[in-house]
């Protein structure tokens, strides 16, 4: 897998993301994942729909989790017409476990930790922890990246609004 540009921190220490890195304008590429039942869940299952991909590292960590429950908090405002969907390397079972303790039921929640497409695809997997830095991507209803956050330091949030904003540009 090759490492991409972006230059991202874990607790102020310098990190290398692996895959593809993804911009703005890019035709998104189709992915797999795991849904929190090991069903597959692919990009193209949502195709007509603006697309919010919420990337973390563990489902287990503080920020992760408020991450979670600010996009699932977020989304009882938007259209029906826009969806979340949640990616880390977590197991589903876990993923499963949080959403059903915290009453996550508007971001879908998936597991990338079988086969790495997404992050492979979108440049997410960390090196050295093999866990997924924290970012956003939007997608519009044709497919096309609109909005493509890394977060620079990994254990800070997600700049929520921008991405919502773009999204809610697109419907």
């Amino acid at each position: 897998m090759n490492k991409n540009n972006v230059k991202l921190t874990f607790k102020n220490n310098p990190i290398t993301l692996l895959g593809n890195e993804i911009k703005v304008g890019d035709k998104a590429p189709d992915f797999k994942v795991l849904a929190n039942d090991l069903s597959p869940v692919k990009l193209s299952d949502y195709k007509g729909k603006v697309v919010v991909l919420s990337v973390f590292p563990s489902i287990d960590t503080g920020v992760c989790a408020t991450q979670n429950r600010t996009f699932n908090k977020k989304a009882t405002q938007l259209s029906d017409d826009i969806v979340i969907i949640g990616i880390s390397v977590d197991l589903p079972f876990a993923l499963g476990r949080f959403c059903g303790a915290e009453g996550i039921d508007k971001v879908i929640t998936t597991s990338d930790h079988k086969d790495l497409d997404f992050s492979s695809k979108y440049g997410f997997l960390i090196e050295e922890l093999r866990l997924l830095a924290r970012g956003t991507v939007v997608i519009d209803k044709e497919g096309v990246v609109r909005h493509v956050e890394y977060v620079s330091e990994v254990t800070n949030e997600p700049d929520y609004e921008a991405a919502l904003n773009t999204a809610k540009s697109l419907v």
